[in-house]
């Protein structure tokens, strides 16, 4: 979400980070539309004012027995303008959030500009890409052990699902259970297990909603008599009560009425990642500045349709429409968020090296980026099958755009001035894609897959799948 106080000191400025982002100018629109509802509710603050003024007079004619006609008729016109100017200044003000809550977040000064992937920039690799005589893709060697089944998962969910079993599922749940204790015990992340189901303002918080909406799942629960009768009374028109207080009408009556209006289900959201609970953890609250920043972690399933994914990596699991993450995100003060990123960025890079795979890390361009962020750092992982490296992590600092969606705020103790917290969120790492670079980097010749030293541990001492 944008400052539209920003937008209107600083419009040109405003309009050369839509550019970098590939977009048109539309500071001044921005402004004009903000001017229009500014003078709806400086207009609306002046007839209050006068139809107060105007009302008492209308009280002290009364009291002298003076002809009040006129003052009633004047207030009854302030009236009327007041409701066409609360129609207006509502309008000016949707158009105005829809625009705002539309455009992406503005890059950061040292994002590197450009159209697409190609114009990312490399930062560093770390090690060099294994050399394996005509390796094998992960499902290959995964259907040739039996542990790897695409066609039972097709028949349960369709496409882009997998089943594994025995030593991969395994081998799946060890990296999790690595990755949570090296973020947890050596970097000082809480684990947290979160709600898999969010509200439609938990997923607007993080900026899933409304412009990503086809690419979610959404699950729909009908509500039982209970609670139906619970939230009767919200549903109940301001008229109704008003006649229901007269005794006009009956309790019965009102929350009949309500409840032909009310909605009789209940949509949530499957969790796209885990950084949209963990985010709005803090969603409509005030920190302590002396606290932050705050590190979290969880490792769940996620969610997504892949809507604009048709075509792509449509062999194997590198692309899913459900997949396990272990997430972590920041909460900072404004001048943290810098340190944080890189930071972060070496939390994820270090799952990688301790599974010694050879990684490279690039900064996207403008063109590249997400929505929400203002800078972001690639981790691609090398695998062998396919000959290239492919993006395993994404760590992303969002500055204070997702905190102006959720109003969350930090401030130091004591003092009454708050300002808002940055956010930040990056993979530590996806479990699925490590998964296809641990057996692809590790694959034997005889289609046996060995077993990293660092997971071996969590895999009941086993050197080798096979």
């Amino acid at each position: 979400m944008h400052d539209i106080r920003f937008i209107r000191d600083n419009t040109d400025a405003f309009d050369a980070a839509l550019k970098r982002r590939g977009l048109e100018p539309l500071g001044m629109d921005i402004v004009a539309l903000d001017a229009e509802r500014r003078a709806a509710q400086t207009e609306m603050q002046e007839l209050q004012a006068r139809r107060n003024d105007t009302s008492k007079k209308i009280g002290e004619a009364k009291r002298k027995g003076e002809d009040a006609e006129a003052l009633i008729q004047e207030v009854a016109a302030i009236k009327d303008r007041l409701a066409k100017l609360e129609d207006m200044e509502r309008l000016y003000a949707a158009r105005l959030n829809d625009m705002l809550i539309s455009l992406p977040n503005m890059p950061a000064d040292d994002t590197p500009d450009g159209r697409d992937e190609s114009d990312n920039r490399e930062i560093r690799r770390v090690g060099q890409p294994n050399l394996i005589n005509n390796p094998r893709q992960h499902f290959e060697l995964g259907e040739q052990l039996g542990l790897m089944d695409f066609e039972r998962a097709a028949k349960l969910s369709g496409a882009r699902f997998t089943i594994l079993q025995g030593a991969l599922a395994r081998l799946e749940r060890a990296l999790g259970d690595f990755m949570l204790d090296l973020h947890t015990q050596e970097f000082g992340y809480t684990e947290v297990s979160p709600p898999l189901l969010v509200r439609d303002e938990i997923m607007f918080g993080t900026a899933q909603l409304p412009k990503f909406v086809d690419e979610q799942f959404i699950a729909s629960r009908t509500k039982s008599r209970e609670e139906l009768l619970r939230d009767a009374l919200d549903y109940a028109a301001p008229d109704e009560m008003e006649s229901l207080r007269r005794g006009e009408i009956s309790l019965a009556d009102v929350v009949a009425s309500a409840l032909s209006r009310a909605p009789t289900k209940e949509d949530l959201w499957l969790v796209p990642t885990a950084e949209v609970p963990l985010t709005n953890l803090v969603n409509g609250e005030i920190l302590e500045r002396e606290k932050l920043p705050l590190r979290l972690t969880a490792k769940t399933p996620c969610f997504r349709a892949e809507a604009g994914a048709a075509g792509k990596d449509t062999r194997g699991m590198l692309r899913q429409h459900q997949f396990y993450k272990v997430e972590l995100v920041s909460i900072t003060a404004p001048d943290q968020s810098q340190t944080e990123h890189e930071r972060m960025t070496e939390c994820a890079e270090t799952v990688l090296k301790k599974l010694e795979l050879p990684f490279r890390t690039v900064a996207l361009c403008t063109g590249d980026m997400g929505f929400a962020a203002r800078k972001t750092y690639d981790i691609e992982v090398w695998l062998p099958g396919q000959n290239a490296y492919r993006e395993i992590s994404s760590c992303s600092n969002c500055g204070d755009f997702q905190a102006r969606r959720m109003n969350a705020r930090c401030r130091n103790a004591g003092d009454k001035q708050t300002e808002f917290v940055h956010t930040l969120n990056g993979s530590g790492v996806a479990l699925g894609r490590c998964l296809i670079a641990v057996m692809e980097n590790y694959q034997r010749s005889d289609g046996s897959i060995a077993v990293p030293q660092v997971l071996r541990e969590y895999m009941g001492g086993m050197e080798r799948i096979g």
